[in-house]
């Protein structure tokens, strides 16, 4: 697949995503994610020899999104839900550019999205989150910083995004007469900022960490970092070293369905609400815009559910 920034409609693709970012204030992973479809477009466009808005139509972009899910464009195939993605990408972009009077006509309303296929999040069982969280090696700076950070995701729902760009500082002790409570102040999606509490298990797996497993990484440093979990070097751990970390601990606990940074999110979100939790508390903890995407993990759980319905709702035998 050419890149072809040249064309006279990388252009326009600068301009929208300036647009989003001054005065729409998208993060930098929305934007960097925008100009990742919308340079994947243009190379089509451009391949078919079009070099303007005004001579895109329905057509070219169903042709697109088609070339896109079988990977005829030359670039990666991607799946129904990637697709849906990429499309989001090019309407905003078409959408805008309709706004500034390139086009007389949107041509992106007219395509709809490609049916996704409804699937389950994939949730351990709590017998085998204990296993992972006991594997790693306490008596290493590595095992007590994998120790961390696994607990850390289990208990507080985190995005590894959002796990591996914590400080040290974004952790907070509050105290009052009756009660200790530690929260994490996670940033989000759009940089968005919530509170999320850390439960017992993850608060010491993290103090440990904090007193001997993040000095001996940290004294490797050429910088001091404020990161909370540091790499070999003492920089801040990147998104693949963590995704490592879970696959190797995986492997190592005996686990043997498919485990991803994304099913301890699922999975806390899963047993939160097996435990009782309510749906709004959930969404709040794991930082959902609605509600409506906290509700898939409702049908992780159907007997539960039956059962809270049977006791709560005073008709309902």
């Amino acid at each position: 697949m050419s890149q072809t920034p040249e064309s006279p409609l990388w252009i326009e693709v600068t301009n929208y995503l300036s647009h989003l970012r001054i005065e729409r204030g998208s993060s930098q992973n929305t934007l960097d994610s925008y100009q990742r479809d919308l340079r994947r477009y243009i190379a089509y466009l451009d391949s078919r020899g079009i070099t303007a808005v005004v001579q895109v139509d329905a057509g070219h972009i169903a042709e697109f999104l088609q070339a896109v899910r079988t990977g005829d464009d030359g670039g990666t195939a991607l799946s129904e839900r990637s697709t849906a993605r990429v499309l989001a990408s090019v309407r905003g972009a078409h959408k805008f550019w309709a706004m500034e009077g390139l086009t007389t006509h949107d041509p992106a309303t007219k395509i709809s999205a490609p049916k996704q296929a409804e699937t389950l999040p994939k949730a351990l069982s709590v017998e085998e989150i204990t296993r992972l969280l006991e594997t790693p090696n306490s008596a290493t700076a590595f095992g007590l910083r994998d120790r961390a950070l696994l607990e850390l995701l289990y208990a507080s729902g985190a995005r590894i995004s959002e796990a591996i760009s914590l400080d040290v500082d974004d952790i907070h002790a509050v105290t009052d007469a009756t009660d200790s409570l530690v929260l994490l102040r996670v940033t989000g999606k759009g940089d968005k900022q919530r509170m999320v509490p850390l439960g017992s298990y993850a608060q010491r797996a993290v103090a440990d960490y904090l007193t001997a497993g993040r000095p001996a990484l940290a004294q490797h440093a050429k910088k001091s970092s404020p990161a909370l979990f540091l790499n070999k070097l003492g920089g801040r751990l990147s998104r693949q070293s963590a995704w490592t970390v879970l696959q190797k601990t995986a492997a190592d606990a005996g686990i043997t369905v498919e485990v991803s940074p994304h099913t301890l999110r699922h999975s806390c979100a899963t047993h939160l609400l097996e435990g009782g939790a309510d749906i709004r508390t959930v969404q709040e903890l794991l930082g959902h815009a609605s509600v409506t995407t906290t509700q898939i993990y409702t049908k992780v759980t159907p007997q539960a559910l039956q059962e809270t319905y049977v006791s709560a709702h005073p008709r309902a035998l």
